[in-house]
């Protein structure tokens, strides 16, 4: 099962990137805590809370895409280790960082997902050690 919520947290990243995402792929009780600025530690909730999410991030970046990295199965969670990278709408100006999400899966779908900027809270926050 554990390799089926690899793919499926894949599956969310590349609808992140679009702004495709397949909400077959969340739980009715999906929270997201996110990471970027302009919607920075905010609690989205289910598909309404994406939406939002989207138009909160639309409005500050002119895009934002996360690639690359490496894919980690935590058995009921998935941890993925990348990066970010976005054009600010306002000033034109390139933003890379580091970036990591860490998915909780129920009964294949994502119930939690939250996302850092930094691979050592990422790690911490899942309770893995290096």
């Amino acid at each position: 099962m554990s390799q089926e919520n690899v793919e499926i947290a894949k599956r969310a990243m590349d609808g992140y990137n679009t702004r495709d995402l397949d909400y077959e792929l969340i739980a009715p009780d999906f929270e997201w805590t996110t990471a970027m600025a302009g919607v920075d530690n905010e609690v989205m909730r289910g598909r309404e809370g994406v939406d939002n999410y989207y138009e909160g991030l639309d409005a500050v970046w002119e895009h934002v895409r996360v690639f690359g990295g490496e894919w980690r199965d935590l058995g009921d969670s998935v941890l993925w280790l990348g990066q970010m990278e976005g054009r600010g709408r306002a000033s034109g100006a390139v933003v890379r960082s580091p970036a990591a999400s860490l998915y909780e899966l129920r009964d294949g779908r994502i119930s939690r997902l939250r996302s850092f900027l930094d691979h050592a809270e990422a790690l911490r926050a899942a309770g893995v050690t290096e």
